[in-house]
């Protein structure tokens, strides 16, 4: 008795333990799953649709109510504006952030470039579409919608598709790697801002919750994809325009490319800058009163280093902005809004 006494004593003693409710998009995963605007809109184009935060209204909805402590998303869904007293508290390891090709099965082995001519392309992102209509005009692109389960289902049991395009991170999440026919480089398409990478959101002020997700922050993940999405911002971009990006970091330096396309894929402006950015292990510096950038808080890791990746994604936007792709940008998006 005695021994199962000071069990009971031990207990009531400890700190009381808090349970942690996750949140995300609704998918094969055990967590607290909600259907998003995003979800829900299937017969829409994404560009379309005109809503900033498809894939993430309905869960930062819950975030506020306090039904969930913190949301997962795919951070190329995250706007790189968050809602007030909301933040990104942790950026973890990215995947692969290239876009893969999936064959419809009487075409597996073959390549984009060896579909026959006319062949339908399925894509629900304009940046896709835009990219590989310059570099592929003999085949035609065409809106698909839903899950990667139901365009899969579309490509298999339709016959309207030759093949679709989805991200391959995505697809290797799930172990359908088998069915990846082919990996689109940048050369043939750069990805979005945040592509791979998936971002942990969590209510600003919950310390807590910040200090408990904020060792899955992943340096090198962390500062590429503060430069994009700092670039990304400063171009005030979004899924209305064709915009694209391809980050690596090598020897101490950050290299950053992106580009703005036409919605035909005809016009079309590129550049790459490069700053000299140290992957930190820990925070060096105390805390910061607003530790906030483009929407993502990292304390652990050194503000000079976000900083550096932020001020090179501004400075790559200004350089296109400065050459004109404020033009390409303003027509893309009043074509994509008057069709």
């Amino acid at each position: 008795m005695s021994g199962n006494s000071n069990a009971a004593s031990a207990e009531e003693n400890s700190p009381k333990m808090r349970v942690i409710r996750v949140g995300t998009r609704k998918s094969q995963v055990s967590a607290v799953a909600m259907s998003t605007t995003g979800d829900k809109i299937l017969d829409t184009a994404l560009s379309k649709i005109g809503e900033k935060s498809l894939f993430t209204k309905e869960l930062e909805h819950a975030l506020e109510k306090n039904e969930v402590d913190l949301v997962v998303h795919s951070l190329k869904d995250l706007p790189t504006v968050l809602p007030p007293g909301f933040t990104i508290g942790a950026i973890c390891k990215r995947e692969n952030p290239y876009d893969a090709v999936v064959f419809h099965p009487k075409f597996v082995g073959k390549t984009l470039e060896t579909l026959p001519e006319k062949s339908v392309v399925g894509t629900s992102s304009l940046r896709r579409a835009a990219q590989l209509k310059r570099k592929f005009p003999h085949l035609e692109f065409k809106n698909i919608r839903g899950n990667l389960n139901t365009r899969l289902q579309k490509l298999d049991e339709l016959q309207e598709f030759s093949a679709i395009i989805l991200a391959a991170a995505g697809l290797q999440r799930m172990g359908w790697q088998n069915r990846v026919g082919q990996i689109l480089h940048p050369e043939e398409c750069m990805y979005a801002v945040g592509q791979g990478a998936l971002g942990v959101e969590v209510r600003a002020k919950d310390k807590d919750i910040l200090d408990l997700v904020g060792v899955l922050h992943d340096p090198e993940t962390l500062l590429c994809c503060i430069a994009e999405r700092a670039f990304l911002r400063h171009l005030e971009g979004g899924c209305s325009v064709p915009v694209a990006v391809h980050t690596a970091m090598k020897d101490g330096q950050l290299y950053l490319t992106g580009g703005v396309w036409s919605l035909d894929g005809s016009d079309s402006m590129q550049e790459t800058m490069q700053a000299t950015i140290r992957v930190p292990v820990q925070h060096e510096d105390g805390p910061e009163d607003d530790p906030q950038l483009v929407g993502i808080t990292a304390q652990n890791i050194p503000r000079v280093a976000q900083l550096a990746a932020e001020n090179l994604g501004i400075s790559l936007a200004n350089l296109l902005l400065n050459k004109g792709a404020k033009n390409i940008l303003d027509v893309a998006r009043q074509l994509n809004d008057a069709h």
